[in-house]
């Protein structure tokens, strides 16, 4: 029961604007807070579909002590879910009205001339719709390996079709097949909706549950082994864990999160992934002095801010993902502070920012004013070319950065940027507008020039990039 008042009372806190989904869920002190976020976010996905539902079968008029929130999480369950296994008496009230909930459910597919549940999720529920993205499983390389990892889901009766060749192949799944990602090493992809919390490698911390596009400002930043790294808005972590696993537990994260409740449960999240090179802090970011001797060797730093969470689209109602000008003002606002204070690191060579939205004030725009006010020192990397979907042009150097969204990239909206300092810096060129083509970090060299094939193209596109 527990579960369900927790939900109920994070979709009651989301009527009344008390805060964004995931905060609520934090604050709600329920112990399993991915549980809880999944059930929040899917009644959410739902909601209309369950609000007809609910109305045909006169549910809240027969028991008019049920609390229409806690209602609508016990329904969706009872539909769409995993049914209801626990709910005290509310769940024996819900049951006594399953065969109308039912048949309401079947004519409102008749109405729709539907066949599946997935399909009823139209535009005319109000809804903002996206394609389904796949459910990507990063493997936990601190804990295992991703051949270990595919031995046993092969045992589980998957069958594993290989590394994906494009990625149209990513969107073609169905039943028990997967695929390994053609991008990240360490990603597997499976069906839409596969759900794996109960799964016993997920529960020992061998796999982590996390979108692609949330994997790629690890991947991208790409530390080297023993380097000493900040993860300046850490919480809940997942970006942290993956940064240890591929600085396979050496070296230094120092991670900072503003909420206690999000810290803490990012702690457990990190202990059961096998982090061990990690410090965090209950600290803002903002206060961390740039000159402290403690952060003398921090070469690399992950920044991802607070923002407003649009490219969340397939999972929050259309009112959440079209946030106020006002809101984008002040979010903005604070991801500026943030990444120019990130960039006074003295020792800083690499930095990633990153955020889950699509508006250009949170991505392109704070990237430029920054990098105009840090004049020559960084520039934007070109960080993997063969990606599909760019940043928008709109500065000289912008389609360096990368943008993520469920049509283009079968994932969440998502941009990520990556600076580096400069080396040799040119008074007469536009930090933004000097351009080093880097994939995934595979080629980078200490001179800020680099060598081979990839350094002499380099050369010759950077006249023609360059902006006087």
């Amino acid at each position: 029961m527990a579960l369900y008042s927790a939900a109920a009372s994070v979709l009651a806190g989301l009527q009344r604007r008390e805060g964004a989904l995931k905060t609520l869920v934090y604050k709600s002190r329920f112990q399993n807070v991915k549980q809880l976020y999944a059930l929040v976010s899917e009644t959410l996905r739902y909601s209309l579909v369950l609000d007809s539902i609910m109305a045909g079968a006169a549910l809240l008029k027969a028991e008019k002590k049920l609390p229409p929130h806690l209602a609508k999480v016990l329904v969706y369950d009872l539909l769409f879910g995993k049914g209801l296994k626990c709910g005290g008496r509310w769940k024996v009230l819900v049951l006594k009205h399953r065969a109308r909930l039912q048949a309401e459910l079947a004519r409102l597919k008749v109405r729709r001339k539907v066949s599946c549940n997935e399909d009823l999720l139209a535009p005319t529920d109000g809804m903002i719709q996206a394609p389904q993205v796949p459910r990507y499983v990063r493997v936990n390389t601190l804990k295992t390996c991703k051949d270990d990892v595919v031995d046993y889901f092969k045992r589980q009766g998957y069958s594993y079709l290989g590394r994906a060749a494009r990625m149209e192949e990513l969107s073609s799944l169905s039943g028990k097949q997967f695929l390994l990602d053609p991008h990240l090493p360490e990603l597997l992809v499976f069906p839409p909706q596969t759900d794996f919390h109960e799964n016993r490698l997920y529960v020992a911390g061998h796999i982590i549950l996390q979108d692609k596009a949330s994997c790629l400002p690890a991947f991208l930043l790409s530390p080297p082994s023993e380097a000493h790294v900040i993860d300046a808005c850490a919480a809940p972590g997942n970006k942290t864990s993956h940064m240890a696993a591929i600085l396979k537990n050496k070296g230094q994260i120092f991670a900072f999160d503003l909420d206690p409740n999000r810290l803490a449960t990012m702690s457990t999240m990190l202990v059961q992934a096998g982090v061990s090179c990690c410090e965090l802090a209950n600290q803002d970011f903002l206060t961390i002095d740039p000159s402290d001797p403690k952060y003398n060797n921090v070469t690399y730093i992950l920044l991802d801010p607070s923002c407003s969470g649009s490219g969340m689209v397939n999972r929050l109602p259309a009112e959440e993902s079209a946030p106020s000008s006002e809101r984008l003002r002040a979010l903005a606002g604070f991801q500026r502070k943030a990444l120019s204070h990130a960039l006074r690191f003295p020792a800083l060579q690499r930095l990633a920012y990153s955020t889950c939205s699509v508006q250009q004030e949170e991505n392109e725009d704070v990237v430029w004013d920054v990098l105009q006010e840090h004049g020559t020192a960084f520039r934007l990397v070109n960080v993997l070319p063969s990606w599909p979907h760019r940043g928008l042009a709109t500065f000289p150097g912008a389609e360096c950065c990368l943008r993520a969204c469920p049509t283009a990239t079968l994932t969440n909206g998502f941009f990520v940027a990556v600076l580096e300092r400069q080396q040799e810096c040119n008074s007469q060129v536009s930090s933004s507008s000097l351009l080093a083509e880097v994939d995934g970090g595979a080629e980078r060299s200490q001179d800020g020039e680099g060598r081979g094939p990839l350094a002499a193209r380099k050369k010759r596109r950077k006249k023609s990039q360059c902006v006087k």
